[in-house]
């Protein structure tokens, strides 16, 4: 073997280590399947949403957040429907995985109702802040959902998913209004 050949094959067996990464179809396979269980888990969450807001608005005396959370409670029924229509265009049976996330932002809506007075500031504060987290949650997974939709070469699903991502992002604004102005 020639001393010319050493640095070929060395080169070669070096580009074969980085080349030994999962083979594409067990890649696409692993990002169906985290995209399946995403989709699961939060199809879990905004089911919970449909049950929690309510509690959250009979809390509330502000007749701004009143409307704000009643109307995102409409909004997070039509989120529940598309995800159900998501899963049709996936052939797969909406199937719903618990989210430990969304379990832990609705206790933490629930304490704060607890821990606060009736009709007053601070509830409402609370109120408004327990919610935003709720947002910033739906807009990180609905975001990693779109970002996965594309990647996985599914158009109309990513479409479906960037308009619930716009509609959280603008309940999300709707809520920063109404805190500054509690």
């Amino acid at each position: 073997m020639s001393k010319a050949s050493k640095p070929k094959q060395a080169a070669v067996a070096e580009s074969d280590k980085s080349n030994k990464a999962t083979p594409p179809s067990t890649s696409d396979e692993q990002l169906q399947e985290l995209f399946m269980d995403e989709l699961k888990d939060i199809y879990w969450a905004e089911n919970q949403l449909v049950k929690s807001l309510p509690v959250m608005i009979a809390a509330t005396e502000n007749a701004e957040l009143i409307s704000a959370l009643t109307s995102h409670l409409d909004v997070t029924a039509v989120h529940v429907t598309r995800l159900e229509e998501i899963f049709t265009l996936l052939n797969e049976k909406a199937q719903a995985k618990k989210c430990d996330a969304m379990e832990g932002l609705t206790k933490e809506g629930e304490a704060v109702i607890e821990d606060t007075e009736p009709g007053t500031v601070a509830r409402d504060t609370a109120i408004v802040t327990a919610c935003r987290k709720v947002e910033h949650y739906e807009i990180a997974a609905y975001t990693s959902l779109h970002t996965l939709a594309g990647k996985l070469g599914l158009p109309d699903i990513a479409e479906l998913l960037q308009q619930t991502l716009a509609e959280e992002q603008e309940a999300d604004q709707n809520l920063s209004v109404i805190a500054e102005s509690i």
